[in-house]
């Protein structure tokens, strides 16, 4: 295989935690955000685009290939989280989440996809939540896109099965990130009370879990959804 991985909202928080971590693990890295990073390393090119801007995502993959010759490892990091009684959730919002959430995660699947399909390897990650399997009250809209990924990477990964790609899906519990700022303490609280592990989840057990769905070992693991904190 060759070594290169596409990250998708890697500015900050765990995004740019995994972009460092797999430049020191000697991965070529690919960054995508709305704005500019400061990250500087020569083995690293970012692009600025929106995830859920097909011309942009068309342009960020193709950059890419251009830079390095393929994308091997495409890591689906960028999202939004939002917490709202339904009855009180305005239409935008509903748009904004599904948009980042799943159109974005899709276009970039769609479009590292035929990549990968031509050098007959590839490992897609996307990213869940423990949001999921808990409904919790107040994060039906954010729940939802993110089941929406988790069927979208059961379907997708038979679908490109025989090229040798796999599809994988890791659900996060609660890290200290900008992502949760959102959320009321209290709701943070009944979340990590649910889990088995009551703690935050780290950046540390995030890539742990990717380091198992993109080796050479795993091959045989696709279609799996792995949630943090022992749900």
């Amino acid at each position: 295989m060759s070594n290169t991985i596409l990250i998708t909202g890697n500015r900050k928080g765990i995004g740019r935690y995994l972009t460092e971590y797999y430049l020191k693990k000697g991965f070529n890295l690919v960054g995508c955000s709305r704005s500019k990073s400061d990250l500087i390393h020569n083995n690293y090119l970012h692009v600025i685009g929106d995830v859920t801007s097909e011309q942009d995502v068309k342009r960020v993959v193709k950059e890419s290939r251009n830079k390095f010759g393929s994308v091997d490892v495409l890591i689906n990091n960028a999202g939004k989280a939002s917490m709202n009684h339904s009855i009180l959730t305005p239409v935008s919002s509903v748009k904004d989440l599904f948009e980042t959430n799943y159109l974005g995660t899709f276009l970039f699947s769609r479009e590292c996809s035929k990549l990968m399909m031509k050098q007959k390897f590839g490992r897609i990650i996307n990213f869940s939540t423990v949001a999921v399997p808990l409904n919790l009250e107040g994060e039906m809209v954010y729940a939802s896109s993110k089941s929406a990924i988790e069927t979208m990477t059961k379907i997708l990964s038979k679908e490109i099965s025989n090229y040798n790609i796999t599809v994988n899906v890791i659900g996060p519990t609660p890290i200290m990130t900008d992502l949760i700022k959102v959320v009321p303490k209290d709701k943070i609280e009944e979340i990590l009370n649910k889990q088995t592990l009551k703690r935050f989840g780290t950046f540390e057990d995030v890539s742990n879990v990717i380091d198992f769905f993109i080796s050479d070992n795993s091959s045989f693991v696709t279609g799996q959804k792995i949630y943090l904190g022992g749900l």
